[in-house]
């Protein structure tokens, strides 16, 4: 889906986003969704804004994924602890396709709808990799992404105030 797609669909988004990170170790209260579906409702907006919904032949949603292609003046790359490369660093605007969001609801996990909903988002996108933050104390989020050929690069600093570094990890799709 496009944004306009997407914008369409953001309801679904937003159950899928409250139900998925109310569980530990994200442990997100019912403003923290709020604040996310107000963030997701302006990155929409993106010309490279691109999302995945899975739902049940019901219609009721089941997962999600979203994400856009890094912009050259991102702040992703000044959030990691420890610097990286000039060359790890440079955007284009299309070289690299940030995964901001990759949530299945606890009925349907362990079923392959994560896989095949990123899949489905990083297909014919054109981006070169793919980046993504993901909480460390996510072992299951952390072991999906290593078994689809991420590995970490580093680590960033917490978004809140006495908040965990985040694991970042990045995919090469040339390869």
């Amino acid at each position: 889906m496009d944004g306009a797609a997407a914008a369409k669909a953001e309801g679904a988004l937003g159950l899928i986003y409250a139900e998925v990170f109310a569980e530990p170790p994200y442990n997100e209260t019912e403003d923290d969704a709020v604040e996310a579906l107000r963030r997701l409702s302006s990155q929409l907006h993106r010309a490279t804004f691109r999302a995945a919904l899975a739902r049940t032949q019901d219609g009721d949603p089941v997962g999600m994924a979203y994400g856009w292609a890094v912009p050259p003046d991102t702040v992703w790359w000044d959030e990691l602890t420890v610097p990286v490369s000039a060359d790890m660093r440079r955007e284009d605007g299309h070289r690299t396709f940030g995964l901001m969001e990759l949530a299945v609801r606890a009925p349907w996990r362990g079923r392959g709808i994560a896989r095949r909903l990123h899949e489905a988002l990083l297909e014919d996108n054109g981006a070169e990799r793919v980046l993504l933050n993901v909480q460390p104390g996510s072992k299951a989020a952390v072991a999906a992404y290593r078994a689809w050929g991420y590995r970490t690069i580093g680590e960033a600093e917490p978004r809140e105030v006495g908040g965990n570094p985040r694991e970042v990890m990045l995919l090469d799709l040339r390869g």
